[in-house]
C-alpha cells in the first residue's frame, strides 16, 4: 500500500509539471505566432550565413593551398582587349571595372529592348487570341504554338545564321529611308550629337514635361468631379510642344544629327547596331511576346463577358472598351506573371553569348576569366549583378500590382 501510494504520488507530480510546460508553451513567449516566426526566421538566416561562409573559407582555404587568395584588386589592371560593341567609352586601356560596365550596359539595353518591344507585341497577339475574327485568333493562336516550343537558343542562332548573315555586304546595303542603313554587319541609324547650350534646354524640356503630366493629372480630376475637360489640358500640350519645336528642332547649334555615310568599306557616323544584337533582340522579342500574349489572354478571359456587353450598350467602341474596361481590369491578373516574363528576359540574355554579342557574359565570363583566371571573383560579380536588377525589378513590378489590386476595407 505505500509503494502504491507513493507511486500515485510520484505521477501526480508528474502529471502537475508535463502541464505546466504545455502551458508555457503555449501561453508563454514561445506560444506567440510573431516571435516564433522570427525565431524560424532568424535560425533559416543563421543556416544561410553559416552555409555560405562554409563555402567561402572552403574555397579560400583551397585557393591558399595553390598559392592565390581571393581578391578583386584585378579590376584595377589594364583588359587590353578590344570589345567589338559598346554603348559606353572604351578602349583597351581601360580597366576590367570598365569591362563590367560596359557588359551591364550592353545587358540592360538589350533586355530593355525586348521587354519594352515584347510587351507591345505580345498584348497586341494576345487580343487577337480573342478576335471573333477566326483568321485573325487562328494566325494568332498558331504564333504563340509555333515559337514557344522551339527553343530560344536555336532561335537566336537561326536568326543570326540564317537572316542576318545572308544581308548584303555594306556596299549593297538596304537603305530603309533617309540615314537607315541595313546590312550583314549590322543596322546603321542617325544619331543626335549635342552642342553647346544644350543643358538649358534639356532643363527646360523636363520642366514643361512635368508641367504637362500635372495638367492631365488635374484635367482628368476635374472631368471626373465636372464632367468636362478643362481647357488647360489644350494650353498645356501647345506648351510643351511649343518648347520641343524651339529648343530641340529648330536650334540647329543645340541638337546636331550624324547621318552614317560609306567610308571605303565599312559606314562611319550614327548609331550602329550589329548583327548579333539585332539577331538576339528579333529572337528574345518574338519568343518573349508568344508567353506574354498567353498571360493577357487569360487575364482578359477572366473578365466577365458582361462588362465588355455592358460598355457596347453605353456606346463604347472596341477600342474605348479594351482601353477603358477590359485591359485596367486585367491587368490586376496580368502584372504577376509578367514579372516573371520580365525577369526571365533580363536572364535570357547571357544567350546572346552563342552568337557573339558583347553583353555581361561573354566579356566578363569568358574573356576575362581567360586573361586573369579569377574565375570565382568573376562569377560572384555576374552572379551578384542579375540578383539585384531582378530584385529591383521585382520590387517595382510588386509596387505597382499593389496599386492595381482591389482594396479590401
Amino acid at each position: 500500500m505505500r509503494n502504491k501510494s507513493m507511486a500515485n504520488k510520484q505521477g501526480l507530480s508528474g502529471s502537475r509539471v508535463l502541464p505546466s510546460f504545455q502551458s508555457f508553451l503555449q501561453f508563454g513567449i514561445l506560444g506567440r505566432d510573431s516571435f516564433r516566426g522570427y525565431l524560424i526566421q532568424a535560425i533559416v538566416l543563421l543556416s544561410v550565413l553559416a552555409f555560405l561562409s562554409y563555402l567561402f573559407f572552403n574555397a579560400d582555404h583551397n585557393l591558399n593551398q595553390m598559392g592565390l587568395s581571393l581578391s578583386f584588386g584585378f579590376l584595377h589592371s589594364t583588359a587590353g582587349f578590344n570589345i567589338s560593341w559598346s554603348i559606353i567609352p572604351y578602349d583597351p586601356t581601360m580597366t576590367y571595372w570598365r569591362v563590367f560596365w560596359v557588359g551591364v550596359v550592353n545587358t540592360l539595353v538589350l533586355s530593355a529592348s525586348v521587354i519594352i518591344c515584347g510587351t507591345i507585341t505580345g498584348t497586341v497577339i494576345g487580343i487577337m487570341r480573342l478576335s471573333s475574327n477566326p483568321m485573325v485568333s487562328q494566325l494568332a493562336r498558331w504564333y504563340v504554338e509555333l515559337v514557344r516550343n522551339i527553343p530560344l537558343l536555336i532561335q537566336i542562332i537561326f536568326w543570326f545564321t540564317v537572316v542576318f548573315s545572308k544581308l548584303p555586304s555594306p556596299r549593297q546595303s538596304y537603305h530603309l529611308g533617309d540615314g537607315f542603313i541595313l546590312n550583314n554587319r549590322g543596322l546603321y541609324v542617325p544619331s543626335p550629337t549635342v552642342q553647346s547650350g544644350a543643358v538649358w534646354s534639356v532643363i527646360l524640356l523636363v520642366v514643361a514635361l512635368m508641367s504637362f503630366l500635372f495638367l492631365v493629372k488635374w484635367s482628368y480630376k476635374q472631368r471626373r468631379i465636372t464632367g468636362k475637360h478643362s481647357i488647360w489640358l489644350l494650353a498645356g500640350s501647345m506648351t510643351m510642344l511649343a518648347v520641343v519645336y524651339f529648343f530641340i528642332v529648330k536650334s540647329t547649334s543645340i541638337l546636331v544629327w550624324s547621318m552614317p555615310t560609306l567610308q571605303g568599306f565599312n559606314f562611319e557616323g550614327g548609331l550602329f547596331l550589329p548583327a548579333a544584337f539585332g539577331a538576339a533582340f528579333m529572337a528574345m522579342t518574338i519568343y518573349r511576346s508568344a508567353s506574354i500574349a498567353e498571360t493577357v489572354r487569360a487575364g482578359m478571359q477572366s473578365i466577365d463577358h458582361g462588362q465588355g456587353e455592358a460598355a457596347s450598350t453605353i456606346g463604347f467602341s472596341r477600342l474605348q472598351t479594351l482601353r477603358l474596361i477590359l485591359l485596367p481590369q486585367a491587368a490586376r491578373a496580368i502584372v504577376p506573371p509578367i514579372t516573371n516574363a520580365w525577369l526571365a528576359t533580363t536572364k535570357d540574355s547571357s544567350l546572346a553569348v552563342a552568337i557573339g554579342f558583347p553583353e555581361l557574359v561573354s566579356l566578363f565570363m569568358q574573356t576575362s576569366i581567360n586573361q586573369t583566371g579569377r574565375a570565382i571573383e568573376i562569377i560572384s560579380m555576374v552572379m551578384g549583378f542579375y540578383v539585384v536588377i531582378s530584385l529591383l525589378m521585382s520590387y517595382a513590378l510588386n509596387v505597382y500590382n499593389d496599386r492595381v489590386q482591389l482594396k479590401v476595407r
